[in-house]
């Protein structure tokens, strides 16, 4: 018996410690249960409140790194968490000084945030503690305390507490973040595939708009896996010796991108296979090939994390009843669609290789990394680059200055608001105005929306429970509860985190006065706090998507160009993956990604100001398929040179006629023009003699395809600005 029950276990318990918000919610359990254990054990429970909220300030501030970045990081968060709790205990009572040092503290930690995510984070949390320490002054009742530094080291105290479980556990699990993530991108690949495998389905009539859309927005979900993934990787690589399981990580990453670019491949217009194949079963046979492929990533990251082999028998079974397929094609006589053919071999070699790929995920240590295996390093380096970072941001029109400005005016703002009517518990009008005041209007409208609707539920919640068990025990293992509820759901489920953190707030504050007095000044102040948001967002340098629209748009061509010149540089020398063809991929992907994210964010935003983003979506389907010509070359890149001069010079004139179009929309000068050009391209390189090696004719046909797609580039480019200048006139 004692054998079996370990192994009816081990699979339940690997599912839940491969789950991403386990190990996170159960470091905040331990930190929150030993706190309330301290202060049974000392019968204090006034210190319980500020250890609390120093708990939550510091895994706020939590940024993903190796154990001993960590450390570093905590030494960081508690000087700033010191600082920030010392000022407003000495500012508290000196309203005209406090408000101004709000505003001026706000204003700088936000622009921290153009360092680097982590800078940004940890800034957060800082202006977070402070007004949690505004409100461990007010409940104390007294804008003077008997001692200066009770509250600030009790707030400090509960944030080195987290902060060491956290070294402690990341010293022990340190690969298990990188894991997750890992698997969270196989997933998003495996969705990206499946996507992807609707566009060839051979039926009249579907909109395949819609689908294109989609497909861009997925591939964002993909790009911040991807990126996320590269950081988590580079952190514990930087100023290290190289494990062998990170090593491994490390292949992985490398496959994921490989099987990135051959998913996100485009060989041919979709519309055009569909027609020519339209009585045939061979866009059946590369529709379900993609769908088990897509099915294949997804299980082999849940196999990463329950560390078990993955089963791909149902794609390999899908690509060779493809072939069969496709030589059933090729045996026709006299076909008339023999180019075509063409086409559907070289996607057939291309999902060949990213079935291949996926074998050797399974097993990614018998992969060979002779190549470049360096990551590019995007963190700051010395003062001099923090610098120029932040100068570079010190401008109206950067998106960081204006949240900056707009957010320590609310909060500012919000003061006066307190101080004129001081109300009850008033300072959660700041903490309000703090979580909800985003940098774009439609996630500002979005959080408005669930904050409010979190908090009343909170509060019923919390009437409900302090009613029902009056028992001091019993409503602080609620509050642990719940403030684990909190950090489980924040990122996914902002509505129940809401709710959870405030149902906390009222069982925690019943142990030291009347939790029932915080139902309605709570939920005064969380309206008033999210008026003041709203407004401040609307009104205080408003970050409309669409003003910025012409500029990603222009971001989005020009890495397309940068991309296709590693590009045709490699097919000159021959297949290298260096960091410079990685990089100048990645940011093509990037740019496309953040294209989608910008027009996502504008369908949130009131009627007049979201008018360009019809435009700006039919310029984000050509310009994803341009992405998706280039990728089809990038993965069909040989080891040896393939290309000739003409060739060469070819894509240098697509290059140029990308930039061209990138420069007229950064400087909101491009016309219509008449430029016959890139049509004489594609007629010319569409004349191909029969007896040319197929590497070259790939070349040919994807730098043709192209040059078919950049008349509508140029002309979605060209409405786009008509548009724009129509909604500024």
């Amino acid at each position: 018996m004692s054998r079996v029950i370990p192994a009816v276990l081990i699979l339940p318990l690997r599912r839940l410690w491969a789950l991403d918000k386990f190990a996170y919610s159960l470091r905040v359990f331990i930190a929150l249960a030993g706190a309330v254990l301290w202060s049974w054990q000392q019968n204090d429970t006034h210190s319980l409140i500020p250890l609390f909220l120093g708990i939550i300030a510091s895994a706020l501030a939590e940024v993903d790194d190796s154990w001993q970045g960590r450390i570093k990081a905590l030494i960081v968060i508690l000087v700033c968490f010191s600082v920030a709790s010392l000022s407003v205990e000495l500012l508290f009572n000196q309203p005209w000084l406090f408000a101004a040092g709000l505003g001026i503290s706000t204003f700088v930690m936000i622009m921290l945030g153009a360092i680097g995510q982590r800078y940004a984070t940890i800034a957060s949390a800082t202006l977070i503690l402070s007004i949690y320490t505004m409100i461990g002054i007010e409940q104390r009742s007294s804008a003077v305390p008997v001692n200066l530094w009770h509250g600030p080291v009790l707030l400090v105290v509960g944030a080195a507490w987290y902060g060491v479980l956290s070294v402690a556990w990341h010293g022990l699990f340190t690969h298990q973040p990188v894991k997750q993530s890992l698997a969270t991108l196989l997933a998003e690949l495996g969705e990206y595939l499946i996507i992807k495998s609707t566009l060839f389905e051979a039926v009249r009539g579907v909109d395949l708009e819609a689908r294109r859309v989609a497909l861009a927005r997925q591939n964002g979900r993909v790009v911040n896996a991807l990126n996320q993934t590269k950081e988590m990787i580079f952190s514990r690589l930087e100023g290290q010796r190289r494990s062998s399981k990170i090593d491994r990580y490390l292949r992985l990453y490398f496959i994921a991108q490989d099987i990135h670019e051959r998913a996100s491949s485009s060989h041919y217009p979709y519309a055009a296979l569909a027609e020519a194949f339209f009585h045939s079963d061979v866009l059946f046979r590369c529709q379900r090939l993609l769908y088990q492929q897509g099915k294949a990533c997804r299980a082999l990251g849940r196999a990463l994390l329950l560390r078990r082999r993955f089963d791909h028998s149902e794609s390999e079974q899908a690509l060779t009843d493809l072939r069969a397929s496709l030589e059933y094609l090729h045996a026709e006589k006299g076909t008339s669609r023999r180019h075509l053919l063409r086409s559907l071999q070289a996607l057939l070699g291309n999902l060949a290789e990213l079935e291949r790929q996926l074998a050797s995920a399974d097993n990614p240590d018998v992969t060979t990394t002779d190549g470049d295996s360096s990551l590019f390093d995007r963190s700051p380096h010395g003062l001099k680059d923090i610098r120029e970072r932040i100068h570079g941001h010190l401008t109206p029109t950067s998106p960081i200055f204006r949240h900056a400005l707009r957010l320590s005016t609310a909060l500012v703002v919000g003061y006066g608001v307190l101080m004129l009517i001081h109300p009850a518990q008033g300072y959660w009008i700041l903490l309000t105005t703090l979580f909800v005041c985003r940098p774009s209007f439609g996630a500002t409208h979005r959080f408005l929306r669930q904050r409010i609707v979190g908090t009343v539920l909170g509060l019923i919640a919390g009437w409900a429970l302090i009613s029902l068990f009056p028992e001091p025990r019993v409503q602080l293992a609620i509050a642990v509860l719940a403030g684990v509820s909190f950090f489980a759901t924040r990122d996914s489920r902002y509505m129940l985190a809401t709710a959870a953190i405030t149902l906390m707030v009222l069982c925690c504050f019943n142990q030291v006065g009347n939790g029932f007095g915080l139902i309605w000044p709570r939920l005064f102040d969380t309206l008033v706090g999210a008026l003041i948001a709203g407004l401040a967002v609307f009104l205080i340098l408003p970050d409309w998507q669409g003003r910025r629209l012409n500029k990603e748009a222009a971001h989005v061509v020009a890495a397309d160009s940068r991309y296709l010149r590693e590009i045709i540089a490699q097919y000159r020398t021959g297949k290298r993956d260096d960091l410079a063809y990685r990089l100048a991929r990645r940011n093509a992907h990037n740019a496309d990604a953040a294209l989608s994210t910008l027009l996502s964010n504008m369908l949130l935003e009131p009627g007049h100001y979201r008018r360009d983003a019809d435009e700006g979506f039919r310029f984000l389907i050509v310009s994803h398929t341009v992405l998706g010509h280039l990728s089809a070359l990038g993965a069909h890149r040989a080891s040896a040179q393939t290309v000739d001069d003409r060739l060469v010079d070819v894509a240098g004139d697509i290059a140029d006629y990308l930039e061209a179009i990138a420069l007229g929309l950064s400087e909101r000068r491009l016309d219509a023009g008449d430029n016959p050009a890139p049509e004489v391209w594609a007629t010319e390189l569409e004349q191909l003699p029969d007896e040319i090696d197929d590497d070259r004719r790939l070349v040919q046909t994807q730098l043709a395809l192209i040059c078919r797609q950049l008349a509508p580039l140029r002309g979605a480019a060209v409405r786009l600005l008509l548009q724009d200048k129509q909604g500024v006139d």
